[in-house]
């Protein structure tokens, strides 16, 4: 079985719900759609979003490098899957997104090719885990609001947007954990949107607003000011800006360390292949793993639940990217039943376009 013909298209999906972060307002997102065919009749899916906020690929950057690099895979045998993905590594380090898109279709055709989930052909270390569903910067009312909506889905572990103003963000907290009671986690994420005193003025409150930990709480350059603080308040945050590649997990492990937690993006990091690389080294060093997102089809989301779930090291999920997208290009992936996620036990990603996709 070979590789005999690579399409990417560009698909604008708009969101049901726009929400807000610490550094701007998302209503819309783009995603690159890979189909990667062989000459068995075999379809292999991918999608890449790409994030220039976090990773410096545009949009154009990254269906650019698609353009260059992927036709390079045209005549590859599925079933060579290191291989494959080794030759994505180097030609676009500087493009994660389109490497994750291509890697994802990788890893899709390979699970089919074997017949497995690909999660059971990696190794299942977990059944399946909850997810974390995200309230966005808001007022307290709607932060609210959607909060109760949340929780009467079945969902039981928020993740509350913080950074645009520390007095806001308490005073938020303060009143969800009012009126919605203890029967629910939250964790918290500010986007870079603190310093270090704002920091430590969220930490002296964690535990009466109840927080299960702080996601990269400093703009990535103050990491020095993060190995300063005590070791028991290290162990509660979560790296994610501050972790793009191997390379940063590497730095990241040097002690004292910044982070506990680190959160693997396939978008960050360019797809299961590299994730799985910083997933063992975290194993190694005895850090928790959260698997997160960005706006995604359900194609890449299932990929990154494959990918947890088959790690040791996985602790928490954050994987609610697709779900408030008012339309997808794919559907199946994963089932969903009161906020546990899990694979659906079909071949590969287990994911299929939709009706006239």
């Amino acid at each position: 079985m070979r590789i005999t013909s690579i399409d990417w298209r560009c698909e604008d999906m708009a969101l049901s719900k726009p929400y807000s972060i610490a550094f701007r307002t998302v209503s819309e997102v783009s995603n690159v759609i890979v189909l990667m065919r062989t000459d068995s009749g075999a379809l292999g899916l991918g999608a890449g979003s790409p994030e220039p906020h976090v990773t410096g690929e545009t949009l154009q950057a990254c269906t650019g490098a698609l353009d260059e690099h992927a036709p390079a895979l045209i005549g590859a045998a599925p079933l060579e899957l290191v291989r494959n993905c080794r030759m994505l590594q180097s030609p676009l380090a500087r493009f994660p997104a389109a490497r994750a898109a291509l890697d994802m279709a990788l890893h899709d055709l390979f699970g089919q090719c074997l017949g497995k989930p690909l999660v059971e052909i990696l190794g299942r270390a977990h059944g399946g885990l909850p997810t974390s569903v995200t309230v966005g910067i808001k007022e307290a009312e709607a932060a609210i609001a959607e909060a109760q909506a949340y929780l009467a889905a079945g969902f039981r572990i928020l993740k509350v947007k913080l950074g645009d103003d520390i007095e806001d963000d308490l005073e938020r907290l303060r009143l969800m954990r009012e009126r919605l009671g203890r029967g629910y986690r939250v964790r918290v994420d500010p986007n870079q949107g603190y310093d270090l005193a704002q920091l430590q003025r969220l930490l002296a409150q964690s535990e009466a607003l109840g927080l299960e930990f702080v996601e990269q709480p400093l703009p990535v350059g103050d990491g020095p000011a993060l190995r300063r603080l005590p070791a028991e308040q290290r162990e509660r945050l979560a790296a994610d800006e501050a972790l793009l590649s191997e390379n940063d997990a590497l730095r990241l492990t040097e002690a004292p360390r910044p982070y506990g937690i680190w959160n693997i993006k396939l978008m960050k990091c360019g797809g299961v292949h590299p994730a799985r690389r910083i997933a063992d080294l975290a194993e190694t060093a005895g850090i928790e793993l959260m698997w997160g997102c960005m706006d995604e089809s359900v194609i890449s989301i299932s990929a990154a639940l494959h990918a947890a779930l088959a790690s040791p090291a996985t602790r928490y999920l954050d994987l609610d990217g697709s779900l408030d997208l008012a339309r997808d290009v794919a559907t199946g992936g994963f089932q969903l039943r009161d906020g546990i996620m899990d694979t659906t036990g079909q071949p590969g990603l287990g994911v299929r376009l939709t009706a006239g996709d």
